[in-house]
């Protein structure tokens, strides 16, 4: 498989209307567009019956002790995990792009709802929903697509992988508010093929792209 994008190219800078988070230089960050990039997908394996979209972020600190605190800066050799930007299954077979904006385009506080999405796909939570738990104003459920927001002051540049996965199954076997974990573990022994897509972003001014 093959996947492209008009919106940005692998290992390139992922533009600010794509991002949850944009620099500012008052208050160091403010709400971006937060549109879903254009996503293209070729060479799709015979006998595929649907596909899943997943958006992750490697780079995620593993602790929170330092992220965005004033004076202190997030160490690049903190240990990282996933975060999920995007959980999106049950595309039909007969899809071969997503539109950029078509998903999301905007920030929508307490998440945009779910799951039902366009052309009959479902949409799972991403991590923003445990991110903003304990937020009053944001708190909710994050479904479908929100873009990047790293750590204002960490020294270490993010990843932002698109993944398109081609599948055996017309829909995956999950009910509900389900997550990225989730779906990687539904789709086991259902990928026929799968394509990925890498942009970096940072919010930190001190770190080059």
């Amino acid at each position: 498989m093959k996947l492209t994008s008009n919106s940005f190219t692998e290992g390139q800078r992922i533009p600010g209307h794509h991002a949850f988070c944009i620099p500012h230089a008052e208050h160091r960050v403010c709400l971006g567009s937060n549109r879903n990039p254009h996503l293209a997908w070729s060479d799709v394996p015979p006998g595929t019956r649907s596909f899943a979209v997943i958006c992750h972020d490697p780079d995620v600190p593993s602790r929170g002790d330092d992220v965005n605190q004033a004076d202190r800066s997030v160490p690049a050799s903190l240990p990282r995990v996933d975060f999920f930007h995007w959980v999106l299954v049950d595309l039909p077979a007969t899809l071969a792009r997503i539109a950029e904006g078509e998903f999301s385009n905007d920030v929508t506080p307490r998440g945009k709802s779910g799951p039902a999405a366009p052309h009959g796909s479902r949409q799972g939570v991403n991590d923003y929903t445990g991110w903003f738990a304990g937020d009053g104003d944001m708190r909710g459920d994050y479904y479908g697509y929100d873009g990047p927001c790293p750590p204002w002051n960490d020294e270490l540049r993010h990843r932002y992988v698109f993944t398109v996965f081609a599948l055996d199954i017309e829909r995956l076997p999950l009910t509900g508010k389900f997550t990225g974990q989730q779906v990687r573990e539904a789709m086991r022994g259902h990928i026929l093929g799968e394509a990925s897509l890498t942009g970096v972003y940072t919010l930190n001014p001190a770190v080059t792209l």
